[in-house]
């Protein structure tokens, strides 16, 4: 009888699972540990991958190869980040709320300090749209490295960057606590995830970067996430949990950390999932590409 419902419940599994990303036979592979906290994985033109280790200052470069080093330290206490077209690494840098653009040579340019003569809270996440444009979560976690310990700002939303770098407004005016967010490839849909009211959100996209259409996606806050190019959502915190197009749970990836901060897709085909998980660097292998697969 045991052995019966084992099966049930293993057939159960498999079935709700069917659509799965996950590649068949592919393993969690654990990639190097030791770090204090990870977040804000991103991969450069040539397929080397970037994360932080936030309460250590620094940012890690995973090589294409596989070698482990250290980008850049201090690194303004980085979080999120992404590259942009130009080769530069954009980077929330909260050590003093502020949004970084840090160049090969390791040049750095604030693009972001404050909003109305007002420091932000924290900018946490960033995506890029396919004209530049940047927005960015700034919720508000209180830091050990801070002098302050009250939020200047009245609400913790989201904001636009123009392509400019030079207009900076926000475009939510609701949400309680906006953390990972990320846009389609082709710069219609936004998603931002309010973990705070553990909701996720897609909006459409106006021409003027403004967001309209703010539509329900599904019941999941999350740290960070990723899409791929099926248009399923890959969000993170216990593990991974991945939502197709509609919303509907797909699949979820078990990460053996306390916490799963944020994911990037990699490798030679674009089919490795990076995981950023609390002290270490996971990978796993995929069936799908990343939307953001390199041309």
């Amino acid at each position: 009888m045991k052995i019966i419902f084992t099966a049930i419940i293993l057939w159960a599994t498999a079935a709700a699972f069917a659509d799965g990303v996950v590649a068949s036979d592919a393993k969690l592979q654990k990639l190097s540990g030791g770090f204090a906290f990870t977040e804000g994985p991103t991969l450069d033109a040539h397929g080397n991958l970037f994360f932080v280790d936030q309460p250590n200052d620094r940012i890690m470069e995973w090589s294409a190869d596989g070698k482990l080093s250290t980008f850049l330290q201090p690194s303004g206490y980085a979080n999120g980040m992404m590259f942009d077209a130009k080769g530069n690494l954009i980077a929330c840098a909260d050590e003093h709320n502020q949004l970084w653009s840090i160049a090969p040579d390791k040049t750095v340019t604030v693009l972001v300090t404050n909003f109305s003569g007002k420091y932000l809270n924290g900018p946490n996440d960033v995506w890029i749209a396919p004209n530049g444009a940047m927005y960015l979560s700034d919720p508000f976690y209180r830091r050990k490295w801070w002098d302050h310990t009250m939020m200047a700002l009245t609400n913790e939303e989201v904001f636009y960057l123009a392509p400019d770098k030079k207009t900076l407004a926000p475009v939510t005016g609701d949400l309680k606590k906006p953390n990972g967010i990320t846009g389609t490839p082709d710069g219609k849909n936004l998603f931002v995830s309010d973990i705070r009211d553990g909701k996720t959100w897609r909006y459409d996209i106006v021409a003027d970067g403004t967001l309209t259409n703010k539509t329900f996606f599904c019941a999941l806050g999350s740290d960070g996430m990723t899409i791929d190019a099926e248009g399923n959502l890959y969000l993170t915190g216990h593990g991974v949990t991945v939502f197709n197009k509609a919303g509907k749970q797909i699949d979820h990836i078990d990460v053996p950390e306390k916490w799963s901060a944020n994911v990037c897709f990699g490798g030679a085909d674009h089919k490795t999932l990076f995981i950023t998980a609390t002290e270490s660097l996971y990978s796993i292998q995929l069936r799908v590409k990343g939307a953001n697969a390199a041309k």
